[in-house]
């Protein structure tokens, strides 16, 4: 073998290194879509991509809950179809999805629960007709792949926010009307409530490394973004904002999932970092656990992005309804994730 041509393979293997590289940790941006905002009288369809609903008075719950905000509701077809643990096979759920955007009717998705199983729909997606029919998805926990998935896929906006069964309250659903009805480029932080104590106690915010910074606010459930690394269905994180949560993870797997964003080259790419709330995530029995205060310190004070934690996303009774892919400014310091732009028309 010649030089020069030992020397073209070796740039040609670096090269195509490179390309695997980017598409593991998340495939070039499509152009931004926004969907459509919500207005009185707008269909919902409802969708069940994930576990089973096992009781029809959910769904009953979910339908008043819509139609005292002033909309109609428009069920999948198999809504209730049970398989096992999953809300009926991959296919039909995923069909669900795929009519539910094709349909001129409907306004709007919104997910009844999460669970597992959306990761295996992914595949079964009709993105060129949920490209040319944007519409608000609405959805969180395991929602996070729907999310991701067709967000990279087509470009649109969806939100990380309450499902069905999620508490109807007067933050969710103030926080769901500023971004999804009125088209409010919000500033989403934590309410300030000290309450019968001295000081605030609950949903205080932890500067991990202070600043702002500007860029596309992606992310999610950690757990379910980190099993579909290497799958193509992750945005790019090129100059992203990450914001993730949890819940019911031992603080050793956090800190293996933090580690598998690092070696798959995401969190080392983005440009500030939001981590929400991790309800029920404790050491475990025994000794010598690290604190998740300790874990986050350790995989993100060393990227020297503006960070914190402590954010009202994640599960939650009362949770913010999160814009992917869209503009925003976070501030470490007071806590902020400020909206750049609308995210709906």
């Amino acid at each position: 073998m010649t030089h020069d041509r030992r020397a073209f393979l070796g740039v040609a293997g670096a090269a195509a290194v490179a390309a695997g590289l980017r598409v593991a940790a998340g495939a070039a941006s499509p152009a931004i879509i926004k969907p459509s905002r919500l207005r009185t009288g707008d269909t919902i369809g409802l969708i069940d991509p994930a576990s089973a609903t096992f009781e029809k008075v959910d769904i009953e719950i979910v339908t008043e809950s819509l139609a005292a905000l002033g909309f109609t509701v428009k069920p999948g077809v198999h809504l209730l179809d049970r398989h096992g643990y999953l809300a009926g096979a991959d296919k039909d759920r995923a069909a669900d999805v795929n009519v539910l955007f094709a349909d001129p009717s409907v306004k709007a998705i919104h997910a009844v629960r999460g669970g597992w199983g959306c990761a295996r729909l992914i595949p079964y997606l009709d993105y060129d007709v949920i490209r040319r029919n944007p519409k608000i998805l609405l959805g969180y926990s395991d929602l996070t792949a729907l999310l991701l998935a067709i967000h990279a896929k087509t470009g649109l906006v969806t939100f990380h926010g309450p499902v069905g069964v999620s508490k109807w309250n007067s933050f969710n659903v103030d926080h769901m009307r500023r971004v999804l009805f009125d088209g409010e480029a919000a500033t989403l932080e934590n309410v300030k409530e000290v309450g019968d104590n001295l000081t605030q106690v609950e949903n205080r915010i932890r500067t991990i490394t202070p600043g702002t910074a500007r860029g596309r606010l992606v992310g999610g459930n950690l757990t379910v973004m980190t099993t579909i690394i290497g799958s193509g269905y992750l945005p790019d994180w090129d100059g992203a904002i990450l914001f993730t949560e949890d819940v019911n993870e031992q603080i050793y797997r956090i800190d293996r999932m933090l580690t598998q964003l690092k070696l798959a080259g995401i969190i080392g790419r983005i440009r500030g970092f939001v981590f929400g709330n991790c309800t029920k995530c404790d050491p475990g029995e025994g000794y010598g656990s690290l604190t998740l205060e300790e874990v986050l310190d350790e995989h993100i004070k060393p990227l020297g992005v503006p960070a914190w934690s402590g954010a009202m996303i994640g599960h939650i009774d009362r949770q913010f309804t999160v814009p992917e892919g869209i503009e925003v400014e976070i501030d470490a310091g007071k806590g902020t994730i400020r909206m750049l732009e609308p995210a709906v028309v």
